[in-house]
This record gives structure tokens, sequence and C-alpha cells, in this order.
């Protein structure tokens, strides 16, 4: 029988409404209560307040060695179960065994003490996972390059910028060989770059043959580097499977219709910059389409939205996505010369972009709006809580006879082909002799 790493069982989180976001009051919050109301705590009965469970009933085994992606919405509970494997938060009810030793990157900077040196927080850390002194000192240059902090080590990390932060964290997690290593939106930080070395080293984490935990919103992550993934979704699990499989039910269940428009419930996308109130799939008549489009059709995606502050960052726009999870490709109005961007009007405002035809090959995608100001702030964002449309595309790749069904491959671009006489550039030689 293998090893059990990590074994979870009936775990549920609830929180009380109105009251303190992390279950549990520090000693000024506290105070604070008592001096706004000295006598609550002598009040015969209890005062009800309404709670909701972050999570419920989540039961689960990881093996030894296994890479567990865990996948969901915002709000579906995620981090919350991280922080309970962590340790960092206690269950309302349920429990989980840990065996082994746990590493955890769930915030940027997570156990770093701001006073202290880049380099004094290294030992921090390593002394907080139990590492003796020389292990940490063997590690030690290895972790700092991988940060690219060097010339920044002896300095108190309160000064470091996020980024600084996030390469330093996850250099002490994935370096100091925790047994089990629990990463949560680690790609949510840092350039290109550096979240293809996270990649890189978290896949030579579980090849090591070590337990990861990964939370990502990046399916493409998540299809690279774990063999299976589990889907919550309201705090509950829905499946829990082989990735490739789990993934595709997943998108294929998140994806929208071919039309929204914003309700009561569009309240966390609301901004002063641009307040999207629909996002559509449309014809050339702009009436949105229902049903599959053939590879040669003209579809547009609409975007509609309310300004009434300028800002120079702001950016519109869309990602696409295979019900796969490989992301296809994203689009912004910001991505045109720049005498070409929008101008936002004061009031309602209307986009459309036209997909290129004869590009993406037969199957199903998930279209996400984009909506922020750009490396400053995410008000609509793929994967977390943009709006969704789906897309399905049937048939029309090519005029041949010769193949009529889904290419290989994840694109099916239709290329011309010429025809060149032979002696065509030969005789360009001669002449220039």
């Amino acid at each position: 029988m293998t090893e059990l790493a990590v074994r979870v069982e009936g775990i549920g989180k609830r929180y009380e409404l109105g009251g303190p976001q992390a279950g549990y009051q520090t000693l000024r919050e506290k105070l604070v209560e008592w001096g706004r109301n000295p006598f609550a705590g002598m009040r015969k009965g209890k005062t009800t307040r309404a709670t909701f469970w972050a999570l419920r009933g989540v039961s689960f085994e990881v093996k030894k060695g296994e890479v567990i992606g865990i996948i969901g919405r915002n709000g579906a509970g995620k981090s919350t179960l991280l922080k309970i494997l962590s340790r960092i938060t206690e269950p309302t009810e349920g429990g989980a065994d840990i065996h082994g030793r746990i590493g955890s990157l769930l915030e940027v900077g997570t156990g770093f003490h701001p006073e202290l040196t880049g380099r004094e927080n290294v030992f921090l850390n390593g002394a907080i996972l139990g590492m003796p002194r020389q292990e940490i000192i063997r590690k030690f240059d290895e972790i700092i390059a991988f940060a690219e902090i060097e010339k920044f080590v002896d300095t108190a990390v309160k000064h470091y910028s996020s980024g600084m932060y996030m390469r330093l964290a996850f250099a002490v997690a994935a370096h100091l060989e925790p047994e089990i290593l629990v990463v949560d939106e680690v790609l949510a930080v840092g350039d290109a770059a550096f979240q293809k070395k996270c990649l890189g080293k978290m896949g030579e984490v579980a090849q090591g043959g070590r337990t990861v935990l990964f939370v990502s919103h990046q399916m493409n992550a998540v299809k690279s580097l774990c063999t299976k993934a589990l889907w919550l979704k309201d705090g509950q699990v829905v499946d829990f499977a082989d990735t490739n499989q789990l993934i595709t039910r997943y998108l294929s269940q998140n994806g929208g219709e071919t039309e929204w428009i914003a309700s009561g419930n569009s309240a966390k996308l609301s901004n002063p910059f641009f307040d999207p109130t629909r996002f559509a799939l449309v014809n050339p008549d702009l009436v949105p389409i229902t049903g599959p489009v053939g590879a040669g059709d003209r579809v547009g995606v609409l975007i509609e939205g309310n300004a009434q502050q300028e800002h120079s960052a702001l950016t519109v726009g869309f990602a696409v996505t295979a019900a796969t999870g490989e992301l296809m490709f994203w689009s912004l109005a910001t991505d045109q010369p720049q005498d070409r961007w929008p101008h936002y009007d004061n009031g309602a405002n209307r986009l459309v972009a036209w997909l290129p035809t004869h590009f993406l090959n037969e199957g199903d995608y998930v279209i996400e709006l984009i909506v922020s100001l750009h490396f400053i702030q995410w008000m609509s964002q793929p994967g977390v809580n943009a709006p969704q449309l789906r897309l399905s595309v049937r048939g029309g790749l090519s005029q041949s006879p010769l193949w009529m069904m889904a290419r290989p491959g994840l694109n099916a671009p239709l290329v011309e082909f010429d025809k060149i006489p032979l002696n065509r550039f030969t005789e360009r030689e001669d002449r220039n002799g």
C-alpha cells in the first residue's frame, strides 16, 4: 500500500458574516469590542449572527510523491483549504492528517519578518521548517541565486518590492526541501521569466518524489505539473480525478452562454474606469450568435461598459481558452498602435473585436472578459472573476474534400500555397552573374 502524505476527512470551515475574517479575534479586536460594549460578554443567551461555510464536507487523500492541482473559481474555498492544511487556521469540523514537513507559500512573503534582512529570513524560515542550520547554509547560495536578490540579501525585506518578496518566498519554500509543498497561486506575481522558473522548480520538486498541492487559475500550469486535480465549488468537492479529464469538465461547465449582461451580482466588477455591462459573441449584424459556428464564419466579441473616469493604463479585451485547458491567446484593445487605442466617452461605450477566421480548430472554447489597469489593478481577470462565454467551432476548416474533420494540433489556420516555377530563381542568379 502506497503511503499517504495527506488525508482530509470531512473538513468544514464556518465563518460569521460581519465577524473577523480569519475566524478568530486578536487581542486588539477583543479590546475594541469590549470598549464599544463592556457588557457584551455578560449577556445571557447568545447573539445569533449570520454564518456561511467556506468549506463543507471536504474529503480526499494524497499519496506521497503526487502533484495535485486544486482548481475552482474565486470563493470556491481553495485558499481556505490550504490554510487549514498549513495549520494557519483551524477547521470548524473534520480534520486532516499531514505526514511530513510542510512548506507553504500562500501569500507574498508568508512567514517573513519585515524588520529582518533577506538572509535572516531565510534562516528563520528554515528553522521554522525544522531544518538543521548546516543544511540551510548548504542551500543558501542556491536560494539567493534563484531569487535574484544578491544585491539586497542584507537589506530588510520591508524595503523589497512585491516581486522581490515573491521570488525570495518561493525560493525558500521550494529549496528548503519540505516533504509537502503547498503553493497558492504563485504565478499571479512576477514576470513571465520568473513564472517559467517557478514551474520548472516545482517540476523538479515533483520529480524528486515530494508531494505538491498547487492552487492556480492557470489551467496550462495545472495540466503541465499535476497528475490529478481537485475541483472545488462553493466550498465542496465536485470531483477529484485525472487532470486532463477534470479540466475539460471544469471548463465546459464553467463556460457561459454566448451573451452576458450585468446584473445585481456583477457589483464586484464595478469600477469608474470601465464598468462592464454587456459581453457577447455576435454575428456581423451584432446579433448574439446561437449554436455552433463554422471556422470561416465571422464572429465578433462585443464589449460594452460605462466609463466615468479616464486612466491611461486602462486595458479592455478578452482571453480565449480551449475546453481542454490550453490558453489560446489574449487580445487587448491596446495591442494596436497607440494612436488607434479606443477613446472612452463619459458614459456608455461599445467595442467589438473580430476573431480571425480559419484560425481556431474544431472544438469548444471559453471566451473571458479582460478589464484592468495594466500592471496596477484587475477588475475582470480570466479564470478568477471574469464573465465567460462559450464558442463552439464545428466544420468549415477547409474547402478540401480530403479533410473534413478537426485538425491535429491546437489551431487550424488556412494557409495559402503558391506554386513557383523551378527556373524562377535560376534565371535571376544568371542575370546577377
